[in-house]
């Protein structure tokens, strides 16, 4: 489709899963987003300027269309650049006048503990049971209270941004999408995820200290860190990691498509010995 006397490519998305009521949270905070230069899909209004509307009885979006590919093997430069716009993306969230709660929080979490613990051994049951304590009391503290948030991606791995090569051996951030995940939650904990997934040894589950510094760096240089925040890292991790374990776990036995645990649970278990920020 030409545009502007450019060509512009468009992305239509039918949703089979999400609703009319559900849509409009995520689809707004795109477009709020793209509105203040944050590179993600930007919802295109019909003539009635509506940006949701209904195909074959089904919800649809005309979306415009990111640069790049994804970047499944991130170094320290990529992670620079995610840290960067994720601190740039909360900062445009903060008068986003619409409100959701991240809908896959300690509220969920308790409540899928009930339906998995019958599939776990003693070992991954004990695990799961601490944890979820320990996040009911951080959750349920003063400092948590008091972090700064607000609208948050909620599922920022390294399959949902692209990167663009610069035409010299580098790789450009072509941007953020899928955000049906978001909701308004603590940004500290979209940073956790984002951290939990990016700087990530594969093989191993443990931190690679070189990418976590870069992307945590990058990120207080646009929106610094408190000190309440920093002395809670460690549990923020701890919160990022056990919230996709849980989803793992829920998607295996109950049964989902999904990939195997284990990961998720040497996450909770090194991130417990983290000290301060990378």
């Amino acid at each position: 489709m030409e545009q502007d006397g450019r060509t512009r490519e468009y992305v239509l998305t039918i949703f089979e899963r999400l609703t009319f009521e559900q849509l409009p949270y995520y689809l707004h905070l795109m477009a709020h987003l793209a509105a203040r230069g944050i590179t993600v899909p930007a919802p295109i209004p019909a003539r009635d300027g509506e940006i949701l509307r209904a195909l074959k009885g089904k919800p649809a979006t005309i979306v415009t269309r990111l640069p790049g590919a994804s970047q499944l093997a991130p170094d320290a430069e990529h992670c620079a650049e995610v840290g960067d716009m994720l601190a740039r993306m909360h900062v445009a969230g903060k008068d986003y006048p619409r409100q959701q709660p991240n809908l896959r929080s300690l509220p969920w979490w308790q409540q899928t503990e009930a339906e998995i613990v019958p599939f776990l051994d003693p070992q991954q049951r004990a695990l799961l049971q601490q944890e979820i304590a320990h996040q009911a009391a951080f959750f349920g503290g003063a400092d948590y209270a008091a972090m700064p948030g607000g609208p948050c991606h909620c599922d920022l791995f390294r399959d949902n941004a692209l990167f663009e090569e610069d035409g010299k051996g580098h790789h450009r951030l072509g941007g953020f999408f899928d955000f049906y995940f978001a909701g308004n939650d603590k940004w500290l904990f979209d940073l956790a995820v984002t951290v939990n997934d990016w700087c990530i040894d594969l093989a191993s589950g443990e931190l690679d200290n070189t990418r976590a510094q870069a992307l945590v760096r990058a990120y207080h240089a646009v929106r610094p860190l408190s000190a309440t925040e920093a002395a809670h890292w460690p549990d923020m991790l701890r919160a990022g990691a056990l919230r996709f374990w849980v989803s793992r776990l829920w998607d295996f036995y109950l049964p989902r498509e999904a990939t195997c645990s284990s990961r998720m649970t040497r996450r909770i278990s090194n991130a417990s010995c983290a000290g301060a920020l990378p």
